[in-house]
């Protein structure tokens, strides 16, 4: 019993990284139905920035400790904000009236353009995050089942943020607008929402979840790689298509459910499995509800 529950808290902490970066694909597929190819990328940036900032000669020593990785935190999500901005006006706001192929591609190009830019300025080995920002304390919670802090400050900073979007894409005059945007962009127009400047914030508060993530992934094992935008890019995607493309609860639940699952299966099965798992959850949630597990009204859920 205690295998499984530690197993689970593992999945919850890998669901947890999973479901904010999904929220990224999904907050972009509501409002332009497209695939941002390059949200996987903007992750890794983000994992990077961190890394630049604990790491940088005249900042580590003014940033250590707990404090000082709110600070980086925020700084990540702000800096990988203003990217995904960045991104948006440059390869995808021209196209915008293009065929639905021509943003694909620009995605495909941004995403290969940032990967290999990571690759370039760090280089092609395994970085690994400085120790010291926070107490390395394990407790136990009973029944041989042990929690790291590292991994309660990822479950919790996680859910705190993904309720704040829900509360705030639910509850605001913003939010309104952004679900208003998902709907129908000329009715929207029509009703007098700025459709682009409710697309920017979208692709600012995306990527912004997807920096905090890529900060939480090297705290949480240590290393980095340029290449990991690709490998959790694509778990978060199938993660979104899981819980229903375009639905924001339906992100959260699939990350969730896909950390958990993956974490059960390396564990009672193999983690050379945990691809061949994922996937085949994917295939076997699309049989049996094609629409995703929370995607009956895609458009209207957002």
């Amino acid at each position: 019993m205690s295998g499984f529950l530690e197993l689970l808290l593992n999945g919850v902490t890998l669901g947890s990284v999973y479901a904010l970066v999904a929220l990224g694909y999904t907050m972009v597929y509501g409002v332009l139905r497209l695939i941002n190819f390059a949200h996987g990328d903007l992750f890794a940036l983000g994992a990077y920035l961190a890394f630049s900032l604990m790491t940088a000669s005249a900042l580590s020593s003014r940033l250590a400790g707990p404090g000082g990785l709110v600070v980086v935190l925020l700084l990540v999500m702000l800096f990988v904000a203003l990217a995904g901005a960045l991104t948006e006006r440059i390869a995808y706001r021209p196209l915008r009236r293009s065929s639905r192929l021509a943003p694909v591609v620009s995605a495909l190009g941004v995403s290969v353009f940032l990967e290999n830019a990571i690759m370039l300025v760090y280089g092609p080995d395994y970085r690994v995050f400085p120790h010291g920002f926070l107490p390395q304390v394990v407790w136990s919670l009973g029944a041989g089942v042990h929690v790291a802090l590292v991994q309660l400050l990822i479950i919790v900073v996680s859910l705190a943020l993904m309720v704040a979007l829900y509360l705030f894409v639910q509850r605001t005059t913003v939010g309104a607008a952004i679900r208003a945007v998902a709907l129908d962009h000329d009715t929207a127009r029509l009703m007098g929402i700025d459709v682009d400047r409710i697309i920017l914030l979208v692709f600012l508060i995306g990527p912004a979840l997807g920096g905090a993530a890529g900060l939480m992934v090297g705290s949480y094992y240590g290393q980095i790689s340029f290449q990991m935008g690709w490998g959790y890019g694509l778990k978060a995607f199938t993660a979104a298509i899981i819980g229903g493309i375009g639905n924001i609860p339906g992100a959260m639940v699939g990350g969730l459910l896909l950390g958990v699952l993956e974490a059960l299966g390396a564990g009672y099965i193999s983690s050379a499995w945990q691809g061949a798992i994922t996937f085949l959850v994917l295939i076997l949630i699309l049989i049996a509800r094609p629409t995703g597990l929370l995607g009956e009204r895609v458009v209207s859920k957002l």
